[in-house]
């Protein structure tokens, strides 16, 4: 384990002093979180440690630089992503289908041994936001703050969602903001909802 939190300290300083495409950024974080969540149980040093998986974002990939002028919010995009497999439905069921989509995936990617370890005595909630670009990718995210290791859960979890079709409004493809809402207690609970405030308000 001492191997792993040395190599989660050593990850920030290795990516931000080569010239590593963001594919690989984001492959050798996954493969880091990856290896701490099955180690189980995880000590006070090893979360602090998480921490810089929460920190490893580069400027797309994150909302440092959100803009509400040049994006839209999903409920108010007259055509939202197109997710895999609610491609042939009306515009309103393709809503729906988008935000059950979504909230099936994180809670199926999402790793339950990151609430087994925190052994909550009641259910807690936080609000997460990303960016579905004009061209259908995952460009941006920012996760509210919770603890370390659900923080940096729900940000690997999100950098694992597929392209899709992107949202059109007036004719062309636009970028949108998207925001969720994660319940987790004995299980996790995911809600695609209309967060009202700016995701860098906290």
């Amino acid at each position: 384990m001492k191997k792993v939190i040395i190599l989660l300290i050593f990850v920030p300083l290795v990516f931000f002093g080569q010239n590593n495409t963001k594919s690989e950024l984001i492959k050798k974080i996954n493969a880091v979180q990856q290896q701490v969540m099955a180690q189980g149980n995880i000590s006070e040093l090893e979360e602090k440690a998480i921490l810089s998986l929460c920190s490893i974002l580069t400027k797309n990939d994150g909302l440092e630089n959100y803009n509400s002028d040049d994006r839209m919010i999903l409920k108010d995009v007259e055509m939202p992503p197109i997710y895999y497999g609610c491609e042939d439905l009306y515009i309103k069921e393709i809503r729906k289908c988008f935000n059950n989509k979504i909230s099936a995936f994180i809670k199926r990617e999402f790793n339950p041994n990151v609430i087994k370890y925190l052994k909550l005595l009641k259910p807690k909630e936080v609000d997460a936001f990303f960016i579905i670009d004009e061209k259908g990718n995952r460009t941006g995210m920012k996760v509210r703050n919770s603890e370390l290791t659900v923080q940096a859960e729900i940000l690997r979890v999100l950098r694992k969602i597929p392209i899709m079709k992107p949202a059109f409004h007036d004719g062309k493809s636009v970028s949108v903001l998207c925001s969720i809402r994660v319940k987790y207690g004995n299980e996790v609970e995911v809600d695609v909802v209309h967060i009202p405030e700016r995701p860098n308000d906290k």
